[in-house]
């Protein structure tokens, strides 16, 4: 991802966009994965989920403070709805997204 006006441009949605901040060296990321996966078949279309490294975007996740990964923030219409770091199970995060809309 190139600039933050693509990041922008992903995030400015009708449909609440999860985006998880993870790395590649993070194991709590990889447990993540899967959860994800299992939130995005309960709810469809009704989110986006993005997954965006921060060692491949750093000036993204200085400018939004993630300093410790995995964080998922939840944006609809390019407002930021919610904020969490760590796993949690995918109720919890299907609660955020429900919350959102």
């Amino acid at each position: 991802m190139s600039g933050s006006n693509s990041f922008d441009s992903l995030i400015n949605s009708e449909v609440p966009v999860l985006v998880d901040f993870h790395a590649t060296w993070c194991g709590p990321c990889k447990t993540l994965a899967p959860i994800l996966e299992q939130v995005k078949k309960s709810l469809g279309e009704s989110v986006k989920i993005i997954k965006i490294d921060i060692d491949k975007n750093p000036s993204l996740a200085r400018k939004l403070n993630i300093s410790g990964v995995p964080t998922m923030i939840i944006y609809r219409n390019a407002k930021m709805i919610s904020r969490k770091s760590g796993v949690l199970p995918a109720q919890e995060i299907i609660k955020l997204i429900q919350a959102a809309v």
